[in-house]
């Protein structure tokens, strides 16, 4: 998304530091292009630690590409913010178009040599399009809330921080006023009751205090 704050940290590039090698074999191994999906509620970090990933491929000589959830979602965000007001029940997967994002998860591992992708622009609260080239990237790193659901993922990791402990990186990013709005606590409960479940689809665990579990 065009306009977003994204603040990497030490801990951020210490998770990472743990996952990369980790996942190196596999990669390697692999015969094809490999996806990685990083998901959490807001304020989590997703982020930063999909950027702090791609940093700790790139030191290994992996090129990769990063796909923003923030991109897919139905409406830019202002207009989602007042879609939510309107009808909270809005809240939820169906606000991303996660079926699109998966569509070209499944291109890049096709070997697709660029995708032509949505791109919020939230200074003008507007939703244009981007073509981003894939061809030299060996790996595709998928950031955003509900990115667990996708089915074009090899490794799924889930950070396990609740909207209480992200709001002091929520004030840090402040994208908007309304972000830390009391409206904006209820919807975080509502993201929380259907995140929480996405936490058995992982295969690797950053906990709260950004120590790393693989799960299996």
């Amino acid at each position: 998304m065009r306009g977003d704050t994204i603040i990497v940290e030490d801990h951020h590039r210490r998770a990472a530091a743990e996952i990369v090698p980790a996942l190196l074999p596999e990669i390697r191994e692999s015969a094809g292009k490999y996806t990685i999906s990083v998901a959490g509620e807001s304020g989590s970090g997703k982020s930063e630690t999909a950027t702090a990933i791609a940093d700790a491929l790139a030191g290994e000589g992996i090129d990769s590409v990063i796909f923003q959830q923030d991109d897919y979602f139905v409406y830019p965000p202002r207009s989602n913010d007042r879609a939510r007001r309107k009808d909270i029940t809005w809240v939820g997967p169906g606000e991303v178009r996660l079926d699109l994002l998966d569509e070209h998860l499944n291109a890049f591992r096709g070997g697709a040599a660029s995708i032509d992708k949505p791109l919020v622009v939230y200074e003008t609260d507007s939703i244009t399009a981007e073509d981003m080239p894939t061809a030299e990237a060996r790996v595709a790193i998928a950031e955003g809330t509900y990115t667990s659901l996708l089915e074009n993922v090899d490794t799924r990791v889930f950070i396990a921080r609740d909207y209480e402990q992200t709001r002091a990186h929520r004030e840090k990013r402040k994208r908007d006023a309304a972000e830390l709005d009391p409206f904006i606590d209820e919807v975080l409960k509502i993201e929380h009751a259907i995140i929480s479940g996405h936490r058995a689809r992982a295969d690797v665990v950053i906990d709260a205090d950004y120590s790393v579990t693989a799960k299996g």
